[in-house]
This record gives structure tokens, sequence and C-alpha cells, in this order.
């Protein structure tokens, strides 16, 4: 979870939704207050996650690391490369239009080794957009591909 106190508010004014921030060194989970215990655990360690993910990334510089990566491993540098809270089921995507790559934030909490398999998949897609021999060849060029997929396979499972 995080290592931030939690405080909950329960609103008889909210009907549906729920929303949770960090503000001065705390998370704010704000909830309806029909909300059963049950579904309170729930939405609270949901919304808990999303911000602590969210304050990790801040921490991490993507455009930075995506240069790096790019660079290092001689593939074309992104226009644009930002978090997505919004990828549930996939870890990254590109519009190779744009040149801009989308990461998911769920990537914060793991090793970095992953993250950078991540991001020389999705640079790989600015050059080909299919995932066919030539897009294999090109992210085959980063070392740790196979266990990093291996990785996020378990992590999808999971």
């Amino acid at each position: 979870m995080t290592d931030l106190p939690v405080d909950v508010i329960r609103s008889a004014r909210r009907k549906r939704t729920s929303q949770a921030y960090a503000t001065r060194g705390r998370v704010r989970v704000l909830i309806p207050a029909h909300l059963s215990a049950s579904e309170e655990a729930a939405v609270v360690a949901e919304l808990v996650q999303k911000v602590t993910r969210k304050l990790a990334s801040e921490t991490i510089d993507l455009e930075s690391r995506a240069r790096e990566v790019a660079q290092k491993y001689s593939l074309r540098a992104p226009t644009q490369v930002l978090w997505s809270d919004r990828q549930n089921s996939r870890w990254g995507s590109c519009s190779p239009e744009s040149g801009t790559i989308r990461i998911s934030s769920r990537l914060t909490g793991m090793p970095e080794w992953v993250l950078d398999w991540v991001l020389v998949h999705e640079l790989a897609h600015l050059e080909v957009a299919h995932h066919g021999v030539e897009f294999k060849k090109l992210v085959s060029r980063y070392e740790l591909a196979e266990r990093a997929e291996g990785y996020l396979i378990a992590k999808s499972e999971g």
C-alpha cells in the first residue's frame, strides 16, 4: 500500500463515485456514506494503490529514461513519453504517427530492467508497427527481453 496515513471520508452527498488524492503527506479517500465495510475496504485499497503509483511515477523522469534507452539500443527517440493511469490491460502503447509513447503507471513499482524492456518494445513500434520478424529483431537487442517478458506475464496472471 503506502507509507502515508490514509484518511477515509464518507459523504452522504456522494452517491456513486469515489476519489483519492495526496495532500500534506496524507492520502484522502472520499467515498459514498452508504458503502459497506467490505466495499469500503476494496475501494480504499484500489484508490490508495492508484495514488501511490502516481506518486512513484513522479520520481521517474520517463522522458529522459526513454531517450537513454533509445540511444543505447539504436532506436528512434520518441517525441513524447507519458505515464498512463488508464492502461490496465497493456504495459505500454505507441502512436507511431505522433511519436508518442504511453507507459502504464502499474510499472512504477517494478524493477528498472522491466520498465526498460517495455520502453524498448514501444520504441521499436516507432519503427515497425507490427510484431513480425523485423520488430522482434529490434526488441531482441535488449539483453533481458525474455526475462522481462516472463516477469510481466507472471505479474499479469497474479
